[in-house]
């Protein structure tokens, strides 16, 4: 797996597009709707679902901020690489978000796939409202670099 910006763009899991306002929107729109989902899953004590739909809440907001400069990912990873590379290197972002991503990443990673792994009311909780405060980071970044 690449471990920095320059292996995601080197190993073809970050490409350039063209950059697209409206693919943005779309992504923001969904971040949205799997907020909403996460919300629902909690209600339901279904915590593993708040789980994935938080990170993929997070995932899709990031993913605005790529479409929006021209580039595709192929890997969850090469996102926050990303983030890292254009923008906590230009003092944009706080690399503290760009860790929050990562370590959401990892607790979806961990639900989905390690067989003794079972989320609790307090992860799934937790990964909401990191959700939230993520998607509405981006959108707050989105709105500077796209004056």
């Amino acid at each position: 797996m690449p471990f920095n910006y320059n292996d995601c763009i080197k190993e073809g899991l970050l490409k350039r597009i063209p950059p697209s306002k409206d693919k943005a929107a779309q992504s923001f729109k969904k971040s949205h709707e799997w907020l909403r989902e996460a919300e629902n899953s909690l209600k339901g004590e279904a915590f593993g679902s708040v789980i994935l739909a938080s990170y993929t809440a997070m995932f899709h907001a990031a993913r605005a901020i790529l479409f929006f400069d021209g580039f595709r990912e192929k890997s969850h990873a090469c996102v926050a690489r990303y983030l890292e590379e254009k923008y906590v290197k230009t003092g944009k972002l706080d690399k503290k978000w760009v860790e929050l991503l990562d370590y959401n990443r990892e607790i979806r990673h961990n639900d989905q796939y390690d067989l003794s792994f079972f989320s609790t009311k307090e992860e799934a909780r937790k990964a909401l409202e990191s959700a939230r405060d993520f998607v509405s980071r981006m959108e707050v970044l989105f709105k500077l670099i796209s004056k």
